[in-house]
């Protein structure tokens, strides 16, 4: 083998195993920036090691630096290179994690009250069952309180007509007792002007069956 095509087989070799060996890693973004007097790298510095995620309010801009106040009020320059019109990754990946934990927290939160609102649901379903059923017993007692209504005004109206027949056949009753009392009083009144033409009878007969016997004188004659 040639000492060329060695040099290959081993640089070969060796990728692979750099390959092999490779992992994925990530480029850290927290940066510590001087906060400086002056547009440029030569002034002063008025605040050291503002931390990446720093807020900053913007007095001033330039082509590479920019006037800014730090929170603790102090002013100066910085490169525009360092700044971002967005929180850092590591600010934004915080909020995402809590915004998430947030969102679960109200899953969760979601979740219980789902249970509940189940469960009252499950409740108020078996209280409307409840009620249909009381409902039904109810429909079936007024019904049955109509009927015995209706029973009772025909019994009203029975007793109405029978009152007013037995007022009528004691109207009648009346009548026939005041009728009777009459022909009573009548027939009595006839066996009296009875017994007295017998007795009027029985004295005119007695005057005139004398009256009719023939005298002795009269026999002589014959």
């Amino acid at each position: 083998m040639s000492p060329s095509r060695l040099i290959v087989a081993l640089l070969l070799i060796v990728s692979s195993i750099s390959v092999a060996q490779a992992r994925t890693v990530w480029v850290d973004d927290q940066i510590y920036l001087p906060l400086r007097s002056g547009a440029g790298t030569q002034y002063r510095i008025v605040q050291n090691a503002m931390p990446s995620g720093t807020p900053l309010e913007v007095l001033e801009t330039g082509s590479e630096y920019s006037r800014v106040r730090s929170p603790q009020g102090n002013e100066g320059w910085v490169a525009n290179q360092y700044l971002s019109n967005e929180p850092i990754a590591a600010d934004q990946l915080k909020e995402a994690r809590q915004q998430l934990q947030n969102a679960r927290e109200r899953a969760d939160e979601l979740s219980s009250e789902l249970a509940k609102v189940t469960e009252q649901r499950n409740e108020l379903q078996s209280a409307e069952n409840n009620l249909s059923s009381r409902t039904e017993q109810l429909q079936a007692e007024l019904t049955r309180i109509k009927n015995v209504a209706a029973d009772s005004l025909n019994l009203e109206r029975r007793n109405q007509e029978l009152v007013q027949e037995n007022q009528r056949l004691t109207n009648e009753l009346e009548v026939l007792t005041a009728e009777n009392a009459r022909l009573e009083s009548s027939r009595e009144s006839d066996f009296m002007l009875l017994g007295a033409g017998l007795v009027f009878g029985g004295v005119l007969l007695a005057l005139i069956i004398p009256m009719l016997k023939p005298s002795r004188k009269t026999d002589n004659w014959a």
